[in-house]
């Protein structure tokens, strides 16, 4: 059925390629059928006729992000199966595209529309992941004091300044995941923190307050257990 309704799509269009509503419907069904390089190609057409409609943006950008991810997900799995020189050379292009992509696309969206403040937790993990640890940082600062954004905030915080050799102040940064009491992060962030804190605190010797951060991950651990019980 689906098939049907895009070949009429195609057909349609090549005879009425000013029905936006057309070109929407077609790589939205693109994209549904995992062909995110076509829903591209639908869109990339419909933007030279309509350049200045939002939604039409959008959803570009969404088959942006989507052929990229798939790219990614194709290598690494190849990757999987070829250890080679080849693969791995592949691998970290197409991590770096994802990355890239990611945060052309959510630097386009914060300008078009500041008020997007949750996109400020992708772009910065986007940026961990292409190694621009102060320009991640950076990002992240306004958005320390939103609690709601402050948990996932602080943890990527603190990665970046692991990831910079600055084990003290990472360690600052994932105390305010685990262990603050006026905001309290969601058990599986705050089992990630408290892990990083152990680690880190292994590393650089604090032996007293490894013993803290390991009973806080204990009973973080415990409760998390629960939880996932009590939800089947």
């Amino acid at each position: 059925m689906r098939l049907e309704r895009r070949q009429q799509l195609e057909h349609h269009l090549k005879a009425s390629p000013t029905d936006l509503a057309g070109f929407m419907e077609l790589g939205r069904i693109y994209r549904a059928d995992d062909r995110p390089l076509e829903a591209k190609r639908i869109f990339e057409q419909a933007r030279q006729i309509f350049p200045d409609d939002q939604e039409l943006l959008w959803e570009y950008e969404e088959a942006v992000l989507a052929r990229s991810l798939q790219q990614y997900r194709e290598v690494s799995d190849l990757a999987s199966r070829l250890d080679t020189l080849e693969t791995e050379r592949e691998l970290k292009r197409s991590q770096n595209d994802w990355a890239r992509r990611r945060i052309e696309v959510c630097r386009a969206r914060l300008a078009r529309d500041p008020s997007l403040q949750h996109l400020k937790i992708a772009l910065a993990e986007a940026m961990y992941e292409a190694e621009l640890y102060e320009d991640a940082i950076t990002t992240l600062d306004p958005i320390l004091d939103h609690d709601e954004l402050s948990p996932i905030a602080y943890l990527i915080k603190g990665r970046c300044l692991l990831a910079s050799e600055n084990p003290l102040q990472a360690m600052v940064a994932l105390r305010a995941v685990a262990l603050r009491r006026a905001v309290v992060a969601p058990l599986k962030t705050r089992v990630v923190a408290l892990k990083l804190l152990c680690e880190t605190a292994e590393k650089v010797g604090v032996t007293l307050t490894l013993a803290k951060y390991k009973q806080h991950l204990a009973q973080a651990e415990r409760e998390l257990a629960q939880h996932i019980a009590s939800s089947k």
